[in-house]
């Protein structure tokens, strides 16, 4: 049975809980639209995916010249040129020796080979006693067991952790909280040297490595750290020969305004996550980028030994190419940086007008907005509001898709990411504004915060 809106109403599928959308009948550009007739902005580019919108005609047609001569080719049994030329062309936008690149299928396979390649030429090296990897919280870094243990996420890992060891993890500089008479370069060092803190506390010769998001995620809402803090976090771990490990899944691939976030800050990791953006939904893509150096010690030791079997796939990896092609074809990148001024400054005002938001961050178009009780303790709004969800709704009963998580870990505090895709334009980024803006007010109303 179907109901009008094309939902199945006796489905054999089950998702995260029992909440249900309607049936999507198509996409194009920023929008998608249901079963039920209704158009939606996509206002969060799914789960910030959709870095070049929906139904691009330019990868769509690559994608069907690959169907044509081959879907799938196990990396074991054959090379493909997809997978080699996008390779390249990860590479040829990397930092000097980032240039070694092991694809995978998703965001969180992506970490967990970060993680896995670093224990490796741990291993490889003679530096055995390396394993310990130092996260944040909170933080994001995937579902899989691996990534759980460097998350900083309680709801999403607190029922899973007898079966993994949790990483050590120290704040994130989440300087917006802070009551002190700091400047925002003390503060940004002061986050900072809470990593050399934990990597003595731990012992640094068992620490492996520091893994981050350089714009926040999911967990922290595209929280921005000072700037102070990026060369400091790379000088300490430079200090105790540790390794940077960048998680670009969400920020990288232009969705900042540059085509790694860590390019803001001019730092260098030693290992970069992406996924996401990386094929824009077309297909399920992602990869890590490694120093050559690192790459040559680890064949050197008999090779790497992890793999899917998806990996460096032809039909994905074409996906992958045909969006840096169209983000390099559209001018999509300084594009980004401009609209993403444009959207902050409209979120700012909407902030102007509604008390309850006490903080509006981001870069490029990672950007996010976080509900207050009191802008000056910053304390969150009553917790039984459930403003997270609610607010949600609110804005998709007005066809506007958002994105939303509890912001202290998990536990407490709402914030939403808006990060339209990629194209989106001057009058589609004021049509978000105006729905957010008469959503706030409804909120508002609804939740007694109207003033």
């Amino acid at each position: 049975m179907t109901a009008k809106d094309g939902r199945s109403t006796d489905s054999n599928l089950f998702y995260q809980s029992r909440s249900r959308r309607p049936a999507v009948d198509r996409a194009e550009g920023i929008y998608i639209w249901g079963a039920d007739g209704k158009r939606y902005i996509d206002g969060s580019s799914g789960a910030m995916v959709s870095n070049i919108g929906h139904s691009n005609p330019n990868v769509l047609a690559a994608m069907k010249a690959q169907m044509d001569s081959a879907t799938f080719a196990y990396r074991l049994h054959f090379e493909n040129e997809p997978a080699e030329n996008l390779a390249t062309a990860i590479a040829d936008r990397m930092p000097e020796g980032l240039n070694r690149v092991f694809f995978v299928s998703g965001g969180s396979e992506a970490v967990e080979t970060c993680v896995k390649f670093a224990r490796q030429w741990a291993v490889a090296t003679r530096q055995n006693e390396r394993w310990k990897v130092i996260s944040r919280f909170p933080s994001y870094h995937g579902s899989t067991l691996g990534a759980l243990a460097l998350t900083g996420y309680g709801p999403l890992k607190d029922a899973f952790a007898p079966l993994f060891k949790d990483m050590p993890k120290i704040p994130a500089p989440t300087c917006y909280l802070d009551r002190d008479n700091l400047s925002d370069h003390d503060r940004g060092l002061k986050y900072a040297e809470m990593l050399r803190e934990e990597i003595i506390a731990q012992g640094p010769e068992t620490v492996l490595a520091f893994a981050m998001e350089p714009v926040g995620g999911a967990s922290t809402g595209a929280l921005v750290a000072p700037d102070s803090y990026y060369a400091r976090v790379r000088e300490i771990c430079d200090e105790f020969g540790i390794l940077l490990i960048m998680d670009e899944v969400m920020s990288g691939v232009g969705r900042t305004g540059r085509f790694m976030a860590s390019e803001h800050w001019n730092v260098r990791p030693d290992l970069v996550a992406v996924s996401k953006g990386f094929a824009a939904g077309y297909a399920p893509l992602g990869a890590m980028i490694a120093r050559e150096d690192m790459v040559e010690a680890v064949l050197d030791a008999g090779g790497f030994a992890h793999g899917h079997t998806y990996a460096g796939n032809p039909l994905a990896c074409c996906a992958g190419l045909a969006v840096l092609n169209e983000i390099e074809r559209q001018g999509l990148i300084p594009h980004t940086a401009e609209m993403g001024k444009i959207l902050i400054d409209g979120l700012q005002d909407l902030m102007d007008r509604h008390f309850f938001i006490g903080d509006v961050r981001g870069k490029g178009l990672l950007t996010a907005f976080e509900f207050v009780a009191d802008r000056e303790t910053m304390a969150p709004l009553p917790k039984a509001l459930n403003a997270y969800d609610r607010f949600v709704e609110i804005c998709y009963e007005r066809q506007l898709i958002t994105y939303s998580r509890r912001t202290r870990g998990g536990k407490d505090g709402d914030h939403f990411l808006v990060c339209p895709p990629m194209i989106v334009t001057v009058q589609q980024i004021d049509d978000i504004l105006n729905i957010l803006d008469d959503s706030l007010r409804a909120f508002g109303r609804e939740a007694g915060l109207a003033g």
